[in-house]
């Protein structure tokens, strides 16, 4: 019997570090949605965003594309956004994702829209979000390591238009789905946050098995 969890949540909220968390306790497989964005948004960089060129990026794209170099910068992010509000990439990319989130031995995939729009039967949805400031924190302290030149401010300024337009987007905004439990880890360490979520898959997982 497979068992999708669905998690949804803006940058730097920590869903990706619980979704990994997740995958491993529970042995199912995982996917980071927003690398299948971010690995197109990387290729128009250098190509061109127009939207038949994201397009033909996004249907050609392949497993190799999401261990390209420099995913995280906030360049490729801030592509990543802007060519995940075009109809045809959304589509190109959503297939694999469904495919993905039907795996036998279960699955976890984190994004922006999963629980609404990729898997709305998933078996477990969760919203994790945090503060936009403790977020750019967070993101600040991950990309000033590689990248000395870049500000707190300019971050936090980079949280807050992303968190704009993912939310304020016409096809598939991120917002919580109304089943999804949420999750804020503003003033949670990263092993509450995981240990909280591990309790709520296990209660529906076990609920589901005794059936």
């Amino acid at each position: 019997m497979s068992f999708t969890v669905a998690i949804d949540g803006p940058a730097a909220s920590g869903k990706g570090t619980i979704s990994r968390a997740i995958a491993e306790h529970f042995g199912f497989a995982h996917l980071d949605t927003g690398l299948l964005y971010r690995a197109v948004g990387n290729k128009t960089l250098t190509q061109g965003d127009s939207p038949e060129i994201a397009t033909k990026l996004a249907q050609e794209l392949t497993a190799d594309d999401l261990n390209a170099d420099d995913l995280r910068s906030a360049e490729v992010a801030q592509a990543a956004s802007k060519i995940a509000v075009i109809p045809q990439v959304r589509t190109a990319l959503v297939a694999f994702q469904k495919t993905f989130a039907k795996q036998p031995s279960g699955a976890v995939l984190d994004g922006r829209d999963i629980g609404t729009v990729i898997c709305p039967d998933a078996d477990v949805k969760l919203f994790v979000t945090a503060s936009a400031q403790v977020r750019a924190r967070r993101r600040y302290a991950e990309l000033s390591i590689k990248d000395n030149s870049i500000t707190p401010e300019q971050v936090l300024a980079d949280i807050k238009l992303r968190d704009a337009r993912d939310a304020g987007r016409d096809i598939a905004p991120m917002i919580a789905a109304p089943d999804a439990h949420l999750i804020d880890t503003s003033n949670m360490k990263i092993a509450e946050a995981i240990a909280a979520v591990i309790a709520i898959i296990k209660a529906r997982h076990d609920q589901n098995h005794s059936v």
